[in-house]
């Protein structure tokens, strides 16, 4: 995806989020997020909104804290995460390509980093607040959860600070049905998972021991945990899908 395309999922997101948290309200439960109300959701992500903005914004080329959660509630809480949104969108829109500035997970730039992230953070919390409507979390356009996935995978599972690991080797396949990319993670116990995107067709794949297999959106979000495990078709053993959702938390 296009650095353009992040900012503009990451503006959606945002304002659906905060349009979904004004009718679930502050003191609404986060089913994605049991031990959060709407107010803890809000309160965590306007300050990572702010502490993104923060390195776009400024340029800090080492890690700098984040600022805090806010002690705000109600609709105050709801209009300073507006502005933190507001915010961090019109920074990366006015950001030069050629922007230096801490990150965190491999990107073509640091500019493109920040986009991509920040649109996924979002787009996984808009869905958090969502779950808290009777109607639930609403779909993630195929492109845009395609790409999460990517991130997820071959982003932060690819650090050594990944909890998912196996005895023995195993290996675990993920489906886009509607996209055909495919994911093959390779774990072990020792290495973090190693990852690898293709685009094959059902069946020409290398044997997995379980695979993952769906529409990228439901895909993606069972795979940040915000819908069950019956949400994909599970292939193979289960009980490796079941260490996914066990250790896969980012933490």
């Amino acid at each position: 995806m296009k650095i353009t395309e992040h900012i503009d999922a990451l503006e959606t997101a945002g304002l659906a989020l905060a349009d979904a948290a004004a009718e679930a309200g502050p003191d609404a439960a986060v089913p994605t997020c049991p031990e959060w109300r709407i107010r803890d959701l809000l309160r965590h992500t306007t300050m990572v909104h702010r502490w993104a903005t923060a390195f776009v914004a400024e340029g800090h080329t080492a890690y700098h804290p984040d600022g805090g959660e806010p002690a705000l509630d109600g609709d105050e809480l709801l209009a300073h995460y507006r502005e933190g949104h507001a915010l961090l969108v019109a920074a990366l829109r006015a950001a030069p390509e050629t922007l230096e500035c801490w990150t965190f997970l491999p990107a073509p730039s640091p500019l493109a980093f920040w986009a991509r992230r920040q649109a996924h953070e979002t787009t996984v919390h808009r869905a958090d607040a969502e779950s808290a409507l009777a109607t639930g979390p609403g779909p993630v356009d195929s492109a845009l959860a395609a790409d999460g996935i990517d991130e997820l995978l071959r982003g932060f599972h690819a650090r050594d600070r990944s909890r998912v690991h196996t005895p023995e080797p195993r290996t675990l396949r993920v489906r886009a049905t509607d996209t055909g990319d495919v994911w093959t993670v390779r774990l072990s116990a020792t290495e973090p998972p190693r990852t690898e995107r293709s685009t094959e067709t059902a069946g020409t794949a290398a044997p997995a021991d379980t695979e993952l297999s769906g529409p990228a959106h439901r895909l993606y979000l069972a795979l940040w945990n915000r819908l069950p495990a019956d949400a994909v078709t599970v292939t193979g053993d289960a009980a490796l899908a079941r260490l996914w959702r066990e250790t896969s938390g980012i933490v």
